[in-house]
């Protein structure tokens, strides 16, 4: 039996000759069939791979707002670890004051003078003063006694490097990130190298590099709950234990840790707490005058 085929003529352009190709019909069935399964296969690839490429747009939208919601949940915990550092020196102060001046903490009574209101304190009341100034009696009498068998040091009296007032105590726009932040203590700009010394007699309770942006740190207990830092140090001169006095050589300053040019960053605690090294400084053996505008708060 004669099998079908196609005639396919081919005309040569110049010579003019004719030529006929006999093409089988499974030949051409089966060259139809192979480019519709090509085709098929092309579709299902691009179709698998824009799937793909969609996941993959999505994971990366996901992930980058996972990063953006761990940024921001550091920032807040940050604000709020500054915060409670605020509110404690805030306490502390008022401590202070109420203890000296023996103020109350609150005020009880009408607010118009002229409504009707008790003039005359309860008992409870006049008992609750008495312990009050009660134990601002016996608390001043335990530093007095503190201070007459060396418990209590004389506080830092010393410009602990000659140098120049960079950066205040208080708030301020952190010069990596760009955000507010706390600045717990102050920055004294000095050269690589220049002598760092103890503000006041004492022992040094920490004397190593640490975590956190400090750098070569050194801590100073000076009794009475006040401790002086000193960080960045390039050197640290100094161990752990050592009983050191006022004037004496602890490091040497540096750009270890977080910083951007070489200085000193000086913290004075008081109960665990940072307070405003100024009125220490301002009154310290050697003294830079700071400029005018220099927050200091």
């Amino acid at each position: 039996m004669k099998q079908e085929y196609f005639v396919v003529v081919l005309a040569h352009s110049l010579r003019g000759r004719l030529r006929r190709v006999h093409i089988p019909h499974t030949a051409v069935y089966t060259v139809l069939a192979l480019a519709i399964l090509g085709g098929f296969s092309a579709f299902g690839f691009v179709a698998s791979y824009a799937r793909m490429a969609w996941k993959v747009a999505n994971y990366n939208a996901l992930k980058q707002e996972a990063d953006s919601m761990r940024a921001r949940y550091q920032n807040l915990q940050k604000v709020v670890s500054e915060t409670n550092v605020q509110m404690a020196s805030l306490q502390l102060y008022a401590r202070e004051v109420s203890v000296a001046y023996g103020i109350k903490q609150k005020l009880d009574g009408p607010s118009d003078i002229s409504s009707e209101g008790k003039m005359v304190p309860s008992f409870a009341e006049s008992l609750q003063e008495y312990n009050y100034l009660i134990n601002a009696d016996r608390l001043a009498v335990s530093n007095r006694r503190a201070r007459r068998f060396g418990a209590l040091k004389m506080p830092p009296s010393l410009w602990p490097v000659e140098g120049r007032l960079m950066d205040g105590f208080g708030r301020r726009t952190d010069p990596f990130s760009g955000e507010g932040a706390f600045h717990k203590g102050v920055d004294i700009t000095a050269p690589t190298g220049t002598i760092v010394r103890d503000a006041a007699d004492g022992v040094v309770v920490q004397a190593e590099m640490v975590a956190g942006g400090l750098g070569r740190l050194v801590i100073i207990d000076h009794g009475g709950g006040l401790q002086t830092y000193y960080a960045h140090l390039s050197k640290i001169l100094v161990h752990a234990g050592q009983e050191v006095r006022r004037s004496e050589v602890i490091g040497l300053v540096g750009t270890s840790g977080r910083t951007t040019a070489p200085h000193l960053h000086y913290e004075v605690h008081v109960g665990g707490t940072p307070v405003n090294p100024h009125k220490y400084l301002a009154n310290s053996g050697i003294f830079r005058q700071t400029p005018k505008d220099l927050p200091f708060e």
